[in-house]
């Protein structure tokens, strides 16, 4: 394998196109305009790659828009030395390999005539439409953008989501970039690492992101000349000593090739060359390269039947390496990216990596949206006939950008919104949790389940109380894999919020923002009280938390409580509180005691808190019910049951329904872990009405495996 086979500087479609020569280039751009109906020939490469990927494409809006740029850029030159014209068509020749359409080349051609000559936007307006108008502006506004460091946050923002709102906007960026970066050398040392950190920073997780892996893999390798000289050269040379990994490759591809022929499968098998800098990283993982490291096998297909028909192919005739199987097809990265990953053990051992796909799918995979075409184009007729507005419906956007835009509205603050962007972007996988109702949500690796809630209930996932992750009941702060099924847990309080500790585990920029905004929004609320800990997370031996400046234990989380409108006390007019420890309903006795704040909390009066409280020299305080005959208010009430039973299948869901048939809301819940085959279970249930608590116990007490059902009475600590 030559070195050149992985060389950064060699062009998108390295075997079938030769290198550009932009001095010659250069000469023909400058020989000025052509008659109407001519091409010019300095866009006869662009015309070449567009029509490979769209036959009927009209060429006469590129004649025009090169006639314009050339005109316009005419006396320009770059800092190489060629004419400027000679940028516009490069990046216009990417994305044309890519195979973007007419309208994405179009803006291509003028993306630097706002900037940098007298054209105007509306002029390119009239001449051009809507359309590439849109597009120009925005890669004109992010040609403004310093994207380094010293970057003003609120400006990046700006850009950043108006670019959002179409794809094309930063394909056309991305494809500048790649050619600013393939013409660094004529720069000074210390600006080209400068620029190509912010390359490595910014815009090749951006590519990532939108998929484009053709743009990302070149920009990696150019960045990794630029910053890691020494690393580059070694693997360079490690490439070009490489003699032996082409018939490696080769060999266990001819005999994919025959095992999926005598199946009956047609495919397409060729060898994928690996990039400098995928190379890099697997000498980095394995300490040594094998044979087969320099690439891998790639088999196309027609549909996505086919691509498990060939999986399971592969698997009965060669040797699986299983941990190696992945299924990006069932389960889509966020980038769009699908395909199905596995490796085969070939001829003496060698191990070799295979990448199965459609040729829709390997399209995408390697120009990520630019290869989605014009999203706007069916919807256009819609679209005029509807009020104008600066947001744009993209069926096509990839989820990563959709909830940049939404999470960005909720960061007022710009330092916030640069520091969760730059998080966001150093995130780089992504997993697939299914919801309970056969949505999913997509969140980065080691999201929780607060990452969940507010990608899917947005603010309302400030009530949440607990979760179940594939039928247990979990923690907020449990961490989700890939493929696991979470349902989500809503407090009734809609007036509860989100506890600081929250922060601890959320890693979506939604979820922070929402979190921070809120706690900030209710300094008071947000400080923990243990007065008001939920009774449904008792620490393992069932005590609650004591009444002082203590830390309930986990899973149990801090929030304001429900004020108790039913319940009247003596002395001055106080926010009034039901403990969470006794959760007291009509007709309890009741007792009150003044906490930090100035609230009163009411407690049963058997409560062991209350002699707790009368032992450290607090006074009691008089309650009682507002009505003598005990009828609680309209919001219900809310009470803390213990179940206690011996372990058997499907017991947590039976007693569930038997809540449910009572009519009751389960506000939290927890199950410790079972001692001696028996269980227990704590419930902190919402009830329509007090009078119906006798007749949900029993029907508790009834379930199969149940021995006892009673209120919840948490022993006090000692001193």
């Amino acid at each position: 394998m030559s070195a050149e086979a992985a060389d950064p500087g060699a062009p998108l479609r390295r075997r079938s196109r030769p290198r550009i020569d932009l001095r010659r280039l250069g000469r023909v751009a400058l020989r000025g305009p052509v008659s109407r109906d001519r091409l010019p020939d300095a866009i006869g490469h662009v015309a070449e790659a567009h029509r490979a990927h769209h036959p009927d494409a009209d060429l006469t809006i590129l004649r025009r828009a090169y006639v314009l740029a050339e005109s316009s850029h005419r006396g320009q030159m770059r800092k190489s030395g060629e004419p400027y014209i000679t940028h516009p068509l490069a990046v216009t020749l990417i994305l044309a390999e890519l195979g973007a359409e007419t309208t994405t080349l179009t803006a291509s051609l003028l993306h630097d005539t706002v900037e940098d000559t007298e054209v105007t936007l509306d002029q390119v307006k009239e001449q051009f439409g809507d359309e590439v108008c849109y597009l120009v502006d925005g890669v004109t506004k992010l040609e403004k953008v310093d994207y380094g460091a010293a970057a003003e946050p609120e400006t990046f923002r700006k850009m950043l989501v108006a670019t959002g709102n179409d794809v094309r906007v930063m394909s056309i960026k991305l494809a500048d970039r790649l050619h600013n970066m393939r013409t660094l050398g004529v720069m000074r040392p210390e600006k080209q690492a400068r620029i190509a950190k912010v390359t490595r920073d910014v815009l090749i997780p951006l590519a990532e992101r939108l998929g484009v892996q053709a743009l990302k893999t070149e920009l990696e390798d150019l960045v990794f000349a630029i910053l890691h000289p020494e690393e580059y050269e070694h693997t360079r040379a490690l490439i070009a000593a490489a003699t032996g990994p082409d018939a490696l490759l080769d060999t266990i591809a001819d005999n994919v090739r025959g095992t999926l022929r005598d199946a009956g499968i047609s495919a397409e098998v060729l060898i994928r060359p690996r990039h400098f800098v995928s190379v890099h990283r697997v000498r980095r993982k394995r300490g040594e390269l094998r044979g087969t490291d320099f690439g891998r096998l790639l088999v196309l297909v027609t549909d996505d039947a086919d691509c498990y028909a060939v999986l399971g192919e592969l698997h009965t005739c060669f040797t699986p390496v299983i941990s190696e199987f992945k299924d990006f097809i069932a389960a889509p990265k966020f980038n769009l990216y699908q395909s199905l990953h596995t490796a085969v053990v070939g001829p003496g051992g060698a191990v070799a990596e295979v990448l199965i796909r459609t040729h829709r799918m390997h399209k995408v995979a390697e120009a990520g949206v630019v290869a989605l075409g014009n999203p706007y184009a069916q919807d256009h007729a819609a679209n005029a006939a509807s009020e104008p507005t600066d947001e744009r419906a993209d069926p096509t956007r990839p989820g990563w950008l959709s909830r940049l835009l939404d999470w960005q509205e909720s960061a007022t603050d710009p330092d916030t919104f640069w520091t969760t962007l730059r998080d966001d972007l150093a995130q780089d996988r992504e997993i697939t949790v299914f919801r309970t109702d056969g949505g999913t949500l997509g969140l980065p690796a080691g999201a929780s389940c607060v990452d969940a809630a507010y990608a899917q209930y947005g603010d309302r996932a400030h009530t949440s109380i607990g979760a179940r992750v594939n039928g247990r009941l979990a923690t907020l702060s449990t961490v989700l894999g890939d493929g696991d099924t979470v349902q989500l847990l809503l407090a009734q309080d809609t007036a509860s919020g989100p506890s600081p500790d929250w922060l601890d585990h959320a890693r979506t920029p939604a979820a922070r923002i929402a979190i921070t905004g809120w706690l900030a929004d209710h300094p008071d609320e947000a400080k923990p009280d243990p007065e008001t800990v939920d009774a449904g997370g008792p620490g393992a031996d069932g005590a609650a938390a004591p009444e002082r400046d203590a830390q309930p234990a986990a899973p149990a989380r801090t929030r304001s409580g429900p004020r108790a409108t039913g319940v009247l006390v003596d002395g001055p007019d106080a926010p009034v509180r039901l403990a969470g420890c006794c959760t007291p309903v009509p007709p309890d006795e009741l007792t009150g005691f003044v906490v930090r704040g100035g609230a009163v909390t009411v407690h049963r009066r058997e409560c062991p808190a209350v002699a707790a409280m009368r032992e450290i020299g607090r006074a009691p305080v008089g309650a009682r019910w507002a009505d003598a005959e005990g009828r609680e208010s309209d919001a219900g009430c809310r009470v803390t049951l213990v179940a206690e039973s011996f372990g058997r299948p499907r017991l947590l869901a039976d007693l569930t329904e038997a809540i449910a048939t009572a009519e009751a809301a389960i506000v939290s819940a927890t199950v410790e872990p079972p001692s001696e085959q028996r269980v227990r279970h704590t419930y902190t249930l919402q009830l329509p009405d007090a009078a119906g608590l006798p007749a949900l116990m029993r029907a508790m007490r009834e379930v199969a495996g149940v021995y006892d059902v009673s209120r919840a009475q948490h022993p006090a600590p000692a001193g």
